[in-house]
């Protein structure tokens, strides 16, 4: 056991099947850009697969915990082996994602390691060990600067909010290969079944326009005036998580950190208040149109064009002038 703080920054990668997650790439570019201000070293935590460890070119360590309970996140699991690496490797900060994996275990680890948590982070900077986080709050109307002055502590990072291209460079990363802790043989929790999505539905990822609708189309009965849009121009409908959550469009429709990052060529968002979980999804989109009838919501924030026009008034309008 280590009690000292190592006082490097260490990011947790997140994987599926065979493939590190674009999101670790981008906490490992920033990783890298404070640990050289810093002057210490970029270290990685690759739980259940260490073949991986090989994508991570751009970390200095990378610390390896292989175990079956970790093979598939599990958030008792994961918990456990993450307390370990803190407690024999403590850094001085860890980054996490803002999505499923952080935000289950973000709260946890931070009581259980007694570190201060940020959430929903935006941006990251240092001024010698002095790390300031720029929090989202509010739904994104309000940014938060928070320091965090002591020996160690926790963030985790909106999705898309920083750049991966850092995260290339590098060459080949020491492997520590960490024993697991005991309590991985005797989980409470157990995964029963991994669902896939629909093969035969529309992939809007690939998609090189998509309207997509929020919370602001009210009702299930609403829908078809955006079907009808979709339709008359062809692309694909998708959803922001309240639309999906109600059961109005599948999973493989919804935009957001929860659901896909989309990056069309064109990105028409009716009704879509602009959470940072939604923004996170779509803002790389080439050209961003938003229609709400709040003129404060954050969607105009990351929008190109607006319009506080009701959606019910424009909608009938631009399938009628799309069709002749």
């Amino acid at each position: 056991m280590n009690d000292e703080v190592s006082g490097n920054v260490m990011v947790l990668a997140e994987h599926t099947g065979k493939q590190v997650s674009e999101g670790t790439f981008e906490l490992i570019g920033k990783a890298r850009e404070l640990a050289s201000a810093m002057g210490c070293k970029t270290e990685v935590i690759l739980l259940g697969s260490r073949e991986l460890a090989g994508q991570l070119s751009g970390a200095d360590i990378v610390v390896c915990m292989e175990h079956p309970g970790l093979i598939e996140y599990l958030p008792e699991a994961y918990e456990r082996a993450l307390l370990e690496v803190l407690v024999q490797r403590p850094p001085r900060l860890l980054m996490m994602s803002n999505a499923t994996i952080g935000l289950d275990l973000g709260s946890s680890l931070s009581a259980r390691w007694d570190a201060p948590l940020v959430a929903y982070v935006s941006a990251l900077d240092v001024d010698g060990r002095a790390v300031t986080a720029t929090a989202k709050i509010l739904g994104g109307k309000v940014l938060a600067e928070v320091e965090l002055k002591g020996e160690r502590g926790i963030v985790t990072v909106l999705g898309g909010a920083l750049s991966a291209s850092a995260a290339q460079l590098g060459g080949t990363p020491e492997v520590i290969d960490l024993v697991p802790p005991a309590g991985l043989d005797s989980l409470r929790m157990s995964l029963r079944q991994v669902l896939e999505p629909d093969p035969g539905d529309i992939d809007i990822s690939a998609a090189d326009m998509l309207v997509s609708v929020g919370r602001g189309i009210e009702s299930q009965d609403n829908m078809e005036i955006v079907l009808e849009l979709a339709d008359a121009l062809g692309v694909p409908l998708s959803a922001s998580r309240p639309v999906v959550d109600a059961g109005w469009l599948p999973k493989t429709r919804q935009v957001g950190q929860s659901g896909l990052k989309v990056k069309p060529r064109v990105y028409l968002a009716l009704g879509i208040s602009g959470a940072p979980e939604h923004l996170e999804g779509m803002r790389n989109a080439e050209l961003i149109i938003a229609c709400n009838t709040d003129a404060g919501a954050p969607i105009f924030g990351a929008a190109h064009f607006g319009t506080t026009v009701d959606l019910f008034d424009l909608v009938p309008e631009l399938v009628d002038k799309i069709r002749g």
